[in-house]
């Protein structure tokens, strides 16, 4: 359906890719992986053609018609809701305009009649009465409520208006769908509507994704940027990365025989294949395991950050005890009210809320940056926090190199063991001479967890700790949460992260909390959960 040949693209001396040939075709779902600055997101526009590669050619199969998830939160702000998802599908919103514009003529003519039926005629070939029910039915699994659906897209917030373009990619059945970070800023309920709904789709999807739940649900393959090629691999990321770690392993035993390799290879996705074959996951759907070439598979160019949570003392008994506490938004609105838990021993505890800015309250609150506005904190007395907030703009404010920034919160000034820290989060030699002023998104959080992790906290509080991580910062953290052995409170929108490092969810309301003993998955599925949360929500 897609056929990339010999497509090459070089900014000035720098070779993104070289020679890429790839097939993108049938009702399969490619998910694009890469390091930051791989150019993910550039060989998206390479296939939609907003961007023209250096040598080569994207050839699209004639009739085939494509959707792109649209990054632009402003395009549309002067249209109504409906009408701009039903733009997805530009022939049939261009028919339904040039239908009213003529039904509307005062003077209406014989050739306008006859204009008039040719276009009802495609219309119903494209199946436009139901146009506006289909796009109000996407809105609606995207939370995006009727009384919204005539607003104008001016008249929504940030995250409205990226569920409106989201629904506007997926309308109309493309052949072709294509997706930057589709999940970003959705719900892990909407999230699982968009899985749900790609799992049905019977055409091609290409998507980019740092959301490894994601990619593992929905992906039948993968597709590698690394060593400035693109390999296709069939499966979804996890098999990608559990292959690409054994090959590496293989690699560094270079002593071992070929036949070695392929057999343990071979043992590998026999097992992996049984592991997913009673889950929901696309690689399983369409039993595409048994069409791997072992020999293919090769080892990561990517590097590893050591995310590596050591806590100084171990915790005492007495964690944290909260109780009858509430918190406000500067406007007044009550964010959190009757919050009363207690944090025990071994605790890692994932918190949800419908407005994530009540966490952020909270969490300021427990690590002490903000006083309750009523009830009260106890904090045990062996207990140090090492805390990691979602905006960390404030500590980027002075103009100072890594190694100086680093060193005002080290308790050793010592130039080799601050470089240490900043060697496990990838920043070696010159690097940790530049301002900190200049560092990217992803750059500043892996500062950030270096400073979490020189604390030696025996408590982490950590807000959205993957936001602007790339895949394999995500990893290592991941890791590191599962293997640190004292307590964490954290928030992410990262289902895999949820899943498997939290033994106990905590949803916080309005009006009180939902506190479950209970993986992740246990509780998103639950009933009781959600009529717990119903009845909280209809008693505010």
């Amino acid at each position: 359906m897609i056929t990339v040949s010999n497509v090459s693209l070089q900014f000035g001396k720098r070779v993104l890719f070289d020679e890429v040939n790839l097939k993108f075709n049938g009702d399969n779902c490619y998910g694009i992986i890469g390091a930051n600055g791989a150019g993910k997101s550039t060989f998206l526009k390479i296939l939609t053609g907003e961007i023209n590669p250096t040598s080569g050619r994207v050839e699209i199969e004639p009739g085939k018609r494509m959707a792109v998830l649209k990054q632009n939160h402003f395009e549309f702000d002067a249209y109504p809701v409906l009408d701009t998802v039903i733009m997805g599908h530009r022939e049939l919103y261009d028919i339904m305009k040039e239908k009213e514009a003529l039904y509307a003529k005062a003077d209406f003519t014989e050739a306008d009649g006859i204009r008039a039926s040719e276009l009802e005629n495609r219309f119903a070939e494209l199946d436009g009465w139901n146009a506006e029910s289909d796009a109000a039915a996407l809105l609606s699994g995207l939370g995006i409520k009727e009384d919204a659906h005539y607003k104008l897209m001016s008249e929504l917030s940030g995250k409205e208006k990226v569920r409106v373009l989201l629904a506007q990619a997926l309308f109309g059945n493309p052949d072709i769908l294509i997706m930057d970070e589709p999940t970003n800023d959705l719900d892990v309920y909407t999230i699982g509507w968009l899985e749900d709904f790609l799992l049905n789709f019977k055409n091609t999807v290409i998507v980019v994704s740092h959301d490894r739940h994601f990619l593992d649900t929905v992906c039948t393959h993968i597709c590698d940027i690394d060593y400035g090629k693109i390999k296709l691999y069939t499966g979804n990321y996890t098999f990608w990365y559990e292959a690409s770690q054994l090959a590496a392993r293989q690699r560094a035993a270079a002593n071992k025989k070929a036949e070695q390799k392929i057999a343990e290879l071979k043992e590998f996705i026999q097992r992996f294949s049984a592991n997913v074959s009673k889950s929901k996951q696309a690689t399983s759907r369409k039993k595409l395991l048994e069409k791997i070439n072992v020999e293919e598979i090769q080892p990561s160019n990517r590097k590893y950050p050591a995310i590596i949570f050591q806590q100084n003392r171990p915790a005492g008994d007495q964690i944290i005890e909260v109780n009858n506490l509430a918190g406000y938004d500067t406007d007044g609105t009550p964010l959190f009210r009757n919050i009363t838990f207690k944090v025990n021993k071994g605790d890692k505890i994932a918190f949800l809320a419908d407005n994530p800015r009540a966490i952020t309250i909270l969490f300021k609150m427990l690590a002490g940056e903000l006083q309750p506005d009523e009830g009260s904190i106890f904090v045990g007395q062996t207990i140090t926090i090492a805390y990691l907030p979602n905006d960390n703009s404030e500590y980027f404010q002075k103009d100072l190199n890594l190694i100086d920034w680093l060193r005002d919160y080290s308790p050793i000034k010592d130039e080799v063991y601050i470089r240490s820290f900043l060697g496990k989060m990838l920043f070696t030699g010159e690097e940790v001479l530049k301002s900190v002023k200049v560092l990217s998104g992803g750059e500043k959080v892996r500062c950030m967890l270096s400073k979490v992790m020189m604390t030696g906290g025996n408590l982490l509080i950590l807000e959205e700790p993957t936001n602007h991580l790339d895949l394999e910062s995500i990893t290592a953290l991941n890791n590191g949460m599962i293997d640190f052995p004292g307590n964490i409170l954290f928030t992410s929108f990262d289902h895999a992260l949820n899943q498997s490092v939290a033994n106990r969810i905590i949803e916080i309301t309005p009006n009180g909390l939902i506190d479950k003993l209970m993986t992740f998955d246990e509780y998103i599925e639950s009933e009781k959960v959600k009529q717990q949360k119903q009845e909280l929500l209809l008693a505010y």
